[in-house]
């Protein structure tokens, strides 16, 4: 079994900054890649970054130059920098870990955690 927990929202005010953090813990062999996402009251759940071993890295253009993704994967642990915050980046932000969980094979598995919310309002 994987869990996945999310840490670093919270209440900011337009223009600041907030770090999330994801950690990734159970069984897991190693970590593949991570995608953040977040749903906004009465919308879609969006995609907002990604990166992966391949190497790649994916933003959505609304956050593009203002947000920043990484992982270490040595700690499961991933992060999202976030700058120049927007209330309409207001959101509840799910983290989701791909992971290898048996080292037999290459079958990856993906788990979200709870989510944490993000306010952004003065």
């Amino acid at each position: 079994q994987v869990q996945v927990v999310e840490s670093g929202g919270g209440l900011v005010q337009p223009g600041g900054s907030l770090r999330l953090s994801c950690t990734a813990s159970g069984s897991i062999v190693s970590m593949y890649g991570m995608d953040w996402y977040r749903q906004a009251p009465g919308k879609q759940r969006e995609l907002v970054a990604a990166i992966s071993n391949d190497p790649r890295i994916h933003y959505a253009d609304s956050v593009w130059g203002r947000f920043t993704i990484s992982t270490d994967n040595a700690k499961n642990t991933g992060y999202l920098q976030m700058n120049s915050l927007k209330p309409e980046d207001t959101a509840v932000y799910y983290c989701s870990v791909h992971v290898y969980i048996s080292p037999y094979d290459e079958v990856r598995y993906e788990y979200m955690g709870p989510g944490t919310q993000v306010t952004v309002s003065s």
